[in-house]
């Protein structure tokens, strides 16, 4: 007997290389699943310019990086959060951070359904045009706002559905990644909540990375996370005496599977100076 709502998952028509190129931004949920990457040494640029959570300030993100770097992604992870924006009266301009300013000085505002694809539909033009081959997964945070009230949050990120469904059926580059959907009917227990129990636990964190991996991974990333997982596992740990032999025999263990991996992924740059 199955005694919890199981998510399925779409299929997915490209895969994630242990070279891949990857863009996070967005939502702090985007910050959660990036740092997984970096921490197994992918090549990942997360909210290079701050947590976003609107799809207009996921948008001026990405003109700038697109403008400031010359990143060429292969595969972007938009992960949206709310549809609420703060405009500046002065200049009519939707900010992405107030910088602690007066909230006289802007007009809190929500975007429509239009306002979120069409922005979504820019940032899937910019990308495709750094890189013609370019794959788009976009995500809706499962994290909910009880500063709108709760039927207010739900309102905002069922703009958010329809848009980003709107977009996937539009370009044949995007999909969907079902993270909203996995924590709240599939993770329904706040066992899978953080203290405030509006977050994603680690553990949830945890899981939604494992179905991204099962989903989205090569046969040979499968091979690389598990190998580079056990160096950076070997490296968090914090020994009793740093100046015994046994230490010293661990080190150079640990070096030489750093030396392998580096034989066998070139391409990631992967060296000593990263971990110690």
């Amino acid at each position: 007997m199955e005694f919890r709502t199981r998510v399925e998952l779409p299929e997915y028509d490209f895969t994630i290389s242990p070279g891949s190129r990857l863009l996070f931004a967005g939502s702090c949920f985007a910050d959660n699943i990036g740092s997984r990457f970096g921490r197994s040494r992918f090549h990942a640029v997360v909210n290079p310019y701050g947590t976003m959570y609107n799809p207009v300030s996921v948008l001026h993100t990405i003109e700038r990086t697109m403008a400031q770097t010359d990143f060429v992604p292969d595969i972007v992870f938009l992960t949206l959060g709310t549809n609420h924006v703060y405009r500046l009266k002065e200049t009519g301009e939707i900010v992405d951070n107030c910088m602690k300013r007066p909230q006289s000085l802007f007009i809190e505002e929500c975007l429509s359904i239009d306002d979120c694809a069409a922005a979504l539909s820019q940032v899937v033009a910019m990308v495709s045009e750094r890189n013609p081959q370019v794959k788009v997964i976009i995500t809706v945070s499962p994290i909910r706002y009880a500063k709108y009230g709760y039927h207010g949050s739900q309102l905002s990120k069922s703009i958010l559905l329809l848009a980003a469904d709107r977009v996937v059926a539009s370009h044949s580059c995007c999909h969907y990644f079902p993270a909203y959907e996995i924590v709240n009917d599939e993770l329904r227990d706040y066992r899978f909540y953080s203290a405030d129990m509006l977050h994603p636990s680690d553990v949830a964190v945890d899981y939604l990375w494992q179905q991204i991996a099962r989903n989205l991974f090569s046969a040979e990333t499968h091979a690389y996370v598990a190998a580079i997982s056990k160096v950076v596992k070997a490296l968090d740990h914090k020994p009793y005496n740093p100046d015994s032999q046994d230490y010293a025999d661990f080190l150079n263990r640990t070096r030489s599977q750093i030396h392998t991996l580096a034989d066998a992924y070139p391409h990631l740059l992967i060296t000593m100076a990263e971990f110690f």
